[in-house]
């Protein structure tokens, strides 16, 4: 009896761990691509352009009338946390995946 109790109090705790981390958002990208060196002038500004978007995403997830976080807030609160913990890693590794590309660019003299 003792055993079932502990096994639906981890379960319990491992769902609930992984719909915090599930509802978390937005996209969090590579600095660096297996690929990035091999990428050529028009490949990397397009890249440069994606990780542009990427960081744009993060920074809309930060305003609270989006319909994803208005339910986080509603329905699990603690989602909403997580979600705004990733905003700014996300947020970070888009700009530090710019500023790499960027770098990759100017050595290939684009």
């Amino acid at each position: 009896m003792k055993k079932i109790y502990i096994m639906k109090k981890i379960s319990s705790i491992l769902i609930l761990f992984l719909l915090c981390v599930s509802c978390a958002s937005p996209k969090v990208v590579n600095v660096i691509g297996s690929n990035d060196s091999t990428l050529n002038c028009k490949e990397l500004s397009s890249e440069i352009a994606k990780a542009n978007r990427y960081a744009d995403e993060a920074q809309a997830a930060l305003k609270i009338g989006t319909p994803h976080n208005i339910a986080a807030m509603i329905f699990f609160f603690p989602s909403y946390g997580v979600t705004m913990a990733n905003v700014d890693i996300a947020r970070t590794a888009a700009n530090n995946r710019t500023l790499h590309l960027t770098k990759l660019k100017e050595k290939k003299n684009c």
